[in-house]
């Protein structure tokens, strides 16, 4: 079976790159499976889990949002922030969460109001991710 090349990059780093089965997205306009062969496509991220499936092993990856690009058997996400589910701070995004929460109970501005709700969209989307990780893989 063949494979796709896949790569998500931040302007810090490369957070993923590899070959792999299937890459299932959150794009603009709903949820995006990619396999082999896929015909080219570039759109919009939302923020979200991304799915990497490799040998019936899968992977959660976080993406505030950026841009998917599919050439060929070559998937790359340039993403605005990107964060492995074992590399997710359950504990700093609770915390936003909640800060989010308080900007929304109490926004000043119409623009504060929509900057809490993104926040809250973000922090419970790397909550999601992370927690969904911890279930598929028991600590022992």
């Amino acid at each position: 079976m063949s494979k796709l090349g896949f790569e998500i990059v931040t302007a810090e780093r490369v957070v993923y790159s590899d070959e792999v089965d299937v890459v299932v997205a959150p794009g603009i306009e709903g949820q995006l499976a990619i396999l082999p062969n896929h015909a080219p496509l570039m759109t919009m991220l939302q923020p979200g889990e991304l799915m990497v499936r490799k040998e019936g092993e899968e992977d959660s990856i976080f993406v505030s949002g950026g841009f998917l690009e599919v050439q060929g058997n070559k998937v790359t996400v340039l993403a605005d922030t990107a964060e492995r589910a074992e590399e997710i701070d359950t504990a700093r995004a609770e915390e936003a969460r909640l800060r989010a929460e308080q900007g929304i109970a109490m926004p000043s501005l119409e623009a504060d109001h929509a900057r809490a709700q993104a926040a809250m969209l973000r922090s419970l989307m790397r909550l999601k991710v992370a927690q969904k990780s911890r279930k598929r893989r028991p600590r022992g």
